[in-house]
């Protein structure tokens, strides 16, 4: 069975910077990607505006930093999928945790505030875009480890099967508070649409 590629390595986030990030999601979140100001983003975090600005310049260059801590435990979370002994089922539970934990936290609300801006701003869309490539990225990776396919076959295979799952869980996660009740069925065909997919990646395994 082929050794998947190394994964890039996500540059590393300062802790202090990190704590910013952590305020300033709670106030996108809780006022809007365009209705925080930068001032509303420095006073949640607790700074200067004159400080703030010197971490962030712009909310793009928020976003970007934003993208880059996610990106660095998405990475760690591969690792740990890629070094397990059933890659694929600890996909399945990875992503299911993940997508409880979006949906019960501030991240769901969040990333539909920078989605919703992406359609506007075409530098905020162009990070989107590229968090997502690496996510797909690393999903394909997982994909040729386990089916044994060159990574450049698995992508050429898998590639949308792995957009797929970002879309269902992307979208999962932003669903509104006024659909709760309908959470857990909808969690549960989600979950169902994400198991055939990766059972349909699995039934690709290289006889050796």
């Amino acid at each position: 069975m082929q050794t998947a590629q190394t994964l890039p390595e996500q540059p590393k986030i300062d802790q202090r910077v990190a704590g910013l990030l952590a305020a300033v999601r709670v106030a996108f979140a809780e006022k809007g990607f365009d209705g925080a100001s930068m001032q509303d983003l420095a006073r949640a975090a607790g700074i200067s505006v004159g400080n703030f600005y010197r971490y962030f310049p712009s909310k793009a260059a928020i976003v970007d930093q934003l993208i880059a801590h996610d990106l660095a435990q998405v990475e760690q979370d591969f690792h740990t999928i890629l070094t397990a002994p059933d890659p694929l089922q600890n996909m399945r539970t990875l992503l299911r945790g993940r997508l409880q934990r979006h949906q019960a936290g501030i991240d769901g609300p969040l990333w539909a505030e920078i989605t919703a801006a992406a359609s506007r701003k075409p530098e905020i869309g162009c990070a989107c875009q590229h968090m997502e490539a690496a996510i797909a990225s690393y999903m394909t990776q997982a994909f040729a480890l386990v089916t044994g396919l060159p990574v450049a076959e698995s992508q050429r295979r898998f590639s949308a099967h792995a957009a797929l799952i970002i879309m269902l869980v992307k979208s999962a996660a932003m669903m509104v508070p006024q659909q709760s009740p309908a959470r857990g069925d909808l969690n549960a065909l989600i979950m169902r649409i994400i198991d055939e997919l990766l059972d349909e990646v699995a039934s690709a395994t290289v006889k050796g």
